[in-house]
């Protein structure tokens, strides 16, 4: 067994996207299609070519469709295990909950469902968890930050070399958080089980105290945030 396979990968899934309305009212947003695969078969493929096998998807709104349609994950090569929500729970509530599923030895990956990066090096980001693990200051998080787009010009966090900042300073660039990441399992040990909870908080907590590191990706990364998205991306992916 590779080092890759027992790091575990956590799709989030359990967003309502409201923006993608039509589209989203009979099917979960990260089921919708680019070039006929879900967004989540893209993340799925992408993790299991990176030698990620222990992979725990949440969801809640009709959660039980993308159940149907992944099952237990062996067509992808992968072992699936679900985390559902009576009521999405927020990123780091989501987080929480499938914990004991993931079952991290401390760093997992985390993606959010919606995004589509088709060419994002996963082996290259598993080998930054492994800096981490040996660095004299572990961090809780590394994020992967992205150029603004434009539906989100004033992007989110500072990224000052390899250190994520919630505040400016000399040398820094402001970026969008891409979705991507990995965490340390110490980051939600206050979070309480089905308690609905935000991941922006404690991150910037934990940039407080120095312990947020990041990557700037130049790839190609999309938030298939509206309809007029997805239409453009089916158009350029054909």
């Amino acid at each position: 067994m590779t080092k890759s396979t027992q790091f575990p990968g956590l799709l989030l899934a359990a967003g309502r996207g409201e923006r993608m309305r039509p589209l989203t009212d009979e099917l979960p947003k990260p089921l919708l299609k680019i070039k006929e695969k879900s967004l989540l078969q893209w993340h799925l493929e992408a993790l299991s070519a990176a030698g990620i096998q222990n992979i725990v998807i949440n969801h809640a709104w009709l959660g039980q469709k993308i159940e149907k349609a992944l099952g237990n994950g062996s067509q992808f090569g992968v072992e699936i295990q679900y985390s559902p929500e009576g009521v999405a729970l927020e990123t780091a509530g989501g987080i929480r909950k499938a914990l004991p599923l993931l079952n991290p030895d401390d760093y997992f990956l985390v993606i959010n469902g919606d995004v589509f990066c088709p060419d994002f090096p996963i082996k290259k980001l598993i080998e930054a968890y492994f800096a981490l693990k040996d660095s004299q200051n572990p961090p809780l998080a590394h994020l992967v930050m992205v150029p603004n787009p434009s539906q989100h010009p004033a992007g989110d966090f500072y990224l000052n070399h390899s250190q994520v900042s919630n505040l400016e300073s000399p040398g820094t660039e402001r970026l969008t958080f891409s979705g991507i990441g990995i965490y340390h399992c110490d980051l939600f040990q206050d979070l309480v089980i089905d308690i609905p909870a935000k991941l922006a908080p404690l991150l910037r907590a934990a940039m407080q105290d120095n312990k947020v590191s990041g990557e700037k990706y130049l790839g190609p990364w999309h938030d298939v945030g509206t309809p007029q998205r997805l239409q453009e991306l089916n158009a350029v992916y054909e």
